[in-house]
């Protein structure tokens, strides 16, 4: 089923991210933590050569973790402050006629030298978020919109895979429930790869769609929705389930027109009853199998659920500008008969659907990543 969705694919060249400048948020409140962490790298540096330490293996490999971990900053901050110091020393110059055009020359190429260094190191000082090397649940589910709307969650499912496949990522069916006219009325697949939740994590929300229909006869344009939940997956180690908690029922799965797929029951129906979730998974031809995939789709359920409680929490301290995630917001209209797709939160349209549903993402990501980046940036600047 899922093969079916997806084609071979060019591999492409990620775009580097770009972030538009703000002087507003300077860096000067930061230095004094800079200070700190270039000194911290230089003590684990002389750490490093110290006899004892590298006769303890396992000390040595913490003390030099610790170190790895601080040497890109460290080396942003030294390339800031040496572009600094080398622009005093030029614009010292400048009252110097003989040496004015030299050091002012001197200037355009060490003023955009610092500024680059600059915001390299608003960036590294951002908080990095946990899950971002994590592996991916995404869950597609049809909303307002009936047929037409199961048929845009296949839609939006190969559209994804797509991207995934783009990536070099590995995608794997999980669950899905097919509807009768070749859609799906609910499908949730793994996505495993480097960085997968980094940059599928805003892609959670409503998508709309706009087009008409096979089945419209008088040519009018419908609008339907579906919803994407894009989950963090957990190891067992990270979210603990209590067995009391759990009521799990086996049965016979079935297809989308109700026949019985098996004569065996494996489906697996668990319901987790201090918060009502409820997980199926009836696509594996053994019980055992389809009990895995569904508690590892309730780990990342239950740990989503964790992740939204804290935000809840921070969001009453501010709001993020590309949105907050709610499975309720309106995120992005695909709107076929102007081959227009727009990302409401950040304001960008590309008039290319085609290319889009084929997994061409990577720009509404881009730009999504970099409106947070900006967005936290502000946040940090406004509590220093």
């Amino acid at each position: 089923m899922l093969a079916a969705l997806m084609r071979a694919a060019t591999p492409f060249a990620l775009p580097v991210l770009s972030l538009q400048e703000d002087r507003s948020l300077s860096l000067a409140p930061a230095i004094p933590k800079l200070d700190e962490l270039e000194a911290r790298y230089d003590e684990l540096e002389m750490r490093m050569a110290d006899p004892q330490v590298i006769a303890d293996i396992a000390q040595y490999r913490q003390i030099n973790k610790s170190w790895s971990d601080l040497t890109t900053i460290v080396s942003v901050y030294r390339g800031y402050k040496r572009a600094g110091s080398q622009i005093a020393e030029a614009e010292a110059m400048l009252s110097d006629p003989e040496m004015h055009d030299l050091a002012d020359a001197d200037l355009d190429i060490l003023r955009p030298q610092r500024d680059e260094h600059e915001e390299r190191l608003k960036l590294l000082l951002l908080p990095s978020d946990p899950n971002d090397d994590k592996n991916v649940i995404l869950e597609i589910r049809p909303a307002a919109g009936g047929d037409e709307s199961a048929l845009f969650s296949g839609e939006l499912l190969r559209m994804y895979t797509r991207y995934a496949e783009r990536r070099g990522w590995q995608v794997e069916l999980l669950t899905a429930q097919e509807s009768g006219i070749g859609g799906f009325s609910d499908v949730s697949v793994s996505i495993q790869g480097q960085g997968a939740y980094s940059q599928l994590k805003f892609e959670s929300g409503v998508h709309r769609v706009q087009r008409v229909p096979a089945t419209e006869s008088a040519g009018r344009i419908h609008t339907s929705t579906a919803t994407v939940a894009v989950l963090p997956e957990v190891e067992e180690v990270e979210v603990e389930i209590n067995q009391n908690d759990i009521k799990m029922d086996v049965y016979h799965s079935a297809s989308a027109g109700g026949q019985n797929v098996q004569k065996v029951a494996t489906a697996i129906r668990i319901l987790h009853k201090p918060t009502g979730i409820v997980v199926i998974c009836q696509d594996e031809r053994s019980q055992l199998q389809n009990k895995v995939k569904a508690f590892r789709m309730l780990r990342a359920r239950l740990y989503d659920r964790e992740l939204a409680l804290q935000t809840d929490a921070r969001t009453q301290v501010r709001r993020s500008q590309v949105g907050t995630g709610d499975r309720s917001e309106k995120i992005r209209t695909y709107h076929f008969p102007d081959s227009r797709v727009t990302d409401h939160r950040i304001g960008l349209t590309k008039h290319n659907i085609g290319i889009i549903m084929d997994g061409n993402l990577q720009d509404f990501i881009d730009g999504l990543l970099a409106a947070d980046q900006a967005d936290r940036m502000r946040a940090e600047s406004d509590e220093d």
